[in-house]
């Protein structure tokens, strides 16, 4: 089902390439989130097109480089049907060069998995005979087909108390339905669970995670419940009708998750992400790792190593801008410092950790010099810890990793 790919491209910018395509539609908004969408959908259909268009409009900006990874992120990528999914994955492969297997993943919420379980993910304009395009009624059957390997889904929480404090679309059935199903025709799936959410105790919070682990999915990702400005969850415990969050409970949960998923085989890959051996999100950690990506639709991010550029966060100009032919990005050339900085923060959440080699040869031996000099109070602190030449982040320090790596942040080299 995939188009010929060509073999003559050449260009600048080689190695592995990442595209990440936003898809900026919800069904409603989640009190917590302050992430680029829109509940209406009347322009999705215009959307679509220019997503598309963005992506050929780009073909020539990694020329040499091969596709290993495309993540449909949100917003909610499960309100699109199959065709619209298969138009932009094929778009991908007619202009880039992809590998022979990338892993192509699609984020999706509960709800809209269990309501196509029973009837056809095919949009009206589709021809009626599925067998003659390789498709079924079902919904995950019809995501293999199309090229889709990997599903990350929008569970936060299996209790509904905590569903509608959050103000999830989905209700605790649909989320064990929709995985039931899941695993029939996935190995590869993916997750979310929030924790430190407000009156949720850590007895159901391990409740919670045991009825993950039933599922048997090799990937979880958890984050910590994040009051974020403008969010209505912001609104809500200002004004007093919802309790603030428990920092320190959030940790005990933090460290909950942690020795449970570890004693059930997990490997605690990066701060927020857990994974079966083989099962590590490849997507995700080309980031984590400084690999280049390509950043597609409203609110997007791109990164080719030394320049950063975002799309802007306006579903209509975003599309006024690409049907004139014309990117709607700003963009930023990253200095050495800016570099290191962004290196120190991704290396320690990962169990790749900082590599002083590394920085001294990407950055020069002032950065070596200053980040050994940084790190000692945390050394000494058993935060931080060194083995060999890499610089990690101790058991005890990991949940507050983000505020010791802005302590080794370097702001200026005089």
């Amino acid at each position: 089902m995939r188009p010929s790919k060509s073999s003559s491209l050449s260009g600048r910018l080689g190695g592995a390439l990442g595209i990440y395509i936003h898809i900026p539609f919800c069904k409603q908004a989640c009190h917590y989130c302050d992430f680029h969408f829109s509940t209406s959908l009347k322009k999705r259909d215009q959307m679509v097109l220019a997503l598309a268009k963005e992506i050929e409009l780009r073909k020539n900006e990694f020329k040499n480089a091969t596709v290993e990874t495309i993540y449909f992120g949100g917003g909610t990528p499960s309100v699109l049907t199959i065709d619209e999914l298969q138009f932009l994955i094929d778009t991908v492969f007619k202009n880039f060069r992809v590998s022979n297997d990338p892993e192509i993943t699609l984020e999706a919420n509960p709800d809209d998995l269990v309501q196509n379980l029973n009837t056809s993910s095919l949009s009206p304009r589709t021809v009626p005979n599925l067998r003659e395009r390789g498709l079924t009624d079902s919904i995950f059957s019809n995501y293999k087909s199309i090229g889709i390997n990997r599903l990350s889904i929008g569970v936060q929480s299996f209790f509904e108390d905590d569903l509608k404090l959050m103000n999830r679309a989905h209700n605790a059935d649909e989320a064990k339905a929709c995985l039931t199903e899941a695993i029939r025709y996935f190995d590869n799936i993916s997750l979310d669970l929030i924790y430190g959410i407000p009156n949720s105790g850590n007895d159901k919070w391990l409740q919670n995670i045991e009825t993950a682990l039933s599922f048997g999915v090799p990937h979880i990702s958890s984050y910590a419940l994040t009051v974020e400005p403008k969010t209505a969850l912001k609104s809500f415990i200002k004004k007093g009708l919802i309790a603030d969050v428990d920092e320190a409970q959030a940790e005990e949960q933090f460290f909950i998750l942690k020795e449970k998923l570890e004693d059930e085989g997990f490997m605690h890959y990066e701060l927020s992400n857990f994974g079966k051996e083989g099962f590590f999100s490849k997507n995700n950690s080309s980031y984590w790792q400084g690999k280049s990506y390509i950043g597609i639709g409203p609110s997007a991010h791109s990164f080719n190593g030394k320049e950063r550029s975002w799309n802007v966060r306006n579903n209509s100009k975003y599309i006024a801008s690409i049907e004139r032919g014309s990117l709607p990005a700003e963009q930023e050339t990253l200095s050495t410092t800016d570099r290191y900085n962004e290196y120190v923060m991704t290396g320690l959440r990962t169990i790749w950790g900082v590599s002083l080699e590394r920085i001294e040869k990407r950055f020069g031996k002032i950065y070596r010099a200053y980040i050994l000099q940084q790190a000692e109070p945390f050394i000494q602190q058993q935060l931080l810890y060194l083995d060999g030449d890499k610089l990690f982040v101790s058991k005890k320090g990991q949940f507050l990793s983000d505020g010791i790596a802005s302590e080794l942040f370097k702001l200026n080299l005089s």
